[in-house]
């Protein structure tokens, strides 16, 4: 099942910002259904700028995961930052541990968006679930106790998945744009959240989903967009997160893995076979400066989650490929960190 989100990242599966129409993937066998639902309208705002809580206020919303035994991790340091050895180079964040925190706050973010809901498909009692770049394998758990039956599969570049997991739940090192050497028709279900900035070829990913996927099995993918955007015009193209948004679409572009894809995800699933699509988009607030309680408890996640991230989307991106100082980077960051706290700015990002 197919539903892409545009806010941080450029991919498909969507999170409303209040309970409405949901986006639900593609189906390789179904009715067609090219429906592109837009949450557009105006998130109200709370006439209290003072009301939204501090990023301190919101650690309480970090969670703990323990790691596989340093024994069996092959990783590479640079920056002061842990990144992936296997592959090394293909994807341009961090594994370590404050990055792994960020990843969770993320899942629990999207838990939010989605009302507690770990998808949109409409999959009842899947057997074989395959989640591609699972990051921390939370989902992954969090899908093997929700169905026992199934066998839950994640896949990723980095292993820093936890020791401890449900029998039902496994984890691999690989990378899902390498051919896949499983039969065609494995999997009931796959699952995809945030991969933008780690595929150059959607279409070739999305023919080896679709032949992976027997008929009326599902796909569905969450991805935001980067691009932070106002309805009443208080961000303006000077600021630090406008600034941010075209720096990063920049960077993106020259690792030949642009953010900007998350526009074109709809169309590429659609060409690689799939029917019964739907896709839906909604608004992600940049802190919580919604008077809507749904949506100003989202914008809090999502100020934590950008705040806690920034570093590392920035560090491999902005040195490696734009060719900035560590410094550069940093004063870059630190402007950013600054930008989401603006209270004069009711800033969102797309889903």
């Amino acid at each position: 099942m197919s539903t892409p989100t545009r806010e941080l990242a450029a991919a498909a599966a969507a999170t409303p910002l209040d309970p409405g129409p949901t986006a639900e993937a593609a189906s390789p066998q179904g009715d067609f259904h090219a429906d592109a639902v837009h949450a557009d309208a105006n998130i109200p705002i709370d006439a209290d700028p003072d009301a939204d809580s501090a990023y301190g206020d919101a650690e309480d919303y970090l969670s703990d995961t323990t790691s596989i035994p340093s024994t069996i991790m092959r990783h590479r340091w640079e920056n002061g930052r842990r990144y992936n050895k296997f592959r090394e180079g293909e994807y341009y964040a961090p594994n370590d541990e404050e990055h792994a925190d960020m990843m969770d706050i993320t899942h629990h973010m999207y838990l939010q968006m989605l009302h507690n809901k770990l998808h949109l498909a409409p999959v009842e009692h899947p057997r074989r679930i395959l989640d591609l770049g699972c990051g921390t394998g939370i989902w992954c758990i969090d899908m093997a106790d929700a169905h026992p039956g199934a066998e839950v599969l994640g896949i990723d570049l980095s292993p820093i998945q936890p020791s401890f997991a449900p029998p039902n739940c496994k984890f691999e090192l690989d990378d899902i744009t390498a051919p896949w050497t499983t039969r065609p028709g494995t999997y009931d279900f796959i699952n995809a959240r945030a991969l933008y900035g780690s595929i150059s070829d959607w279409p070739a990913l999305y023919a080896q989903i679709y032949e992976h996927l027997p008929p009326g099995g599902y796909f569905h993918q969450l991805e935001p967009s980067i691009q932070f955007k106002s309805d009443d015009g208080s961000l303006l193209p000077d600021h630090a997160l406008s600034q941010w948004s075209d720096v990063f679409h920049q960077a993106s572009e020259k690792f030949g893995k642009p953010f900007r894809d998350v526009y074109s995800l709809g169309g590429w699933i659609k060409e690689a076979g799939f029917e019964d699509y739907h896709e839906t988009w909604y608004k992600l607030p940049a802190r919580g400066w919604s008077s809507d309680p749904h949506m100003k408890e989202l914008g809090r996640w999502n100020l934590v989650h950008c705040t806690q991230g920034a570093e590392g989307w920035a560090l491999f991106l902005l040195t490696k490929i734009m060719g900035w100082t560590v410094e550069e980077t940093q004063i870059f960051v630190a402007k950013f960190r600054n930008g989401l706290k603006d209270k004069t700015v009711h800033a969102y990002l797309e889903m």
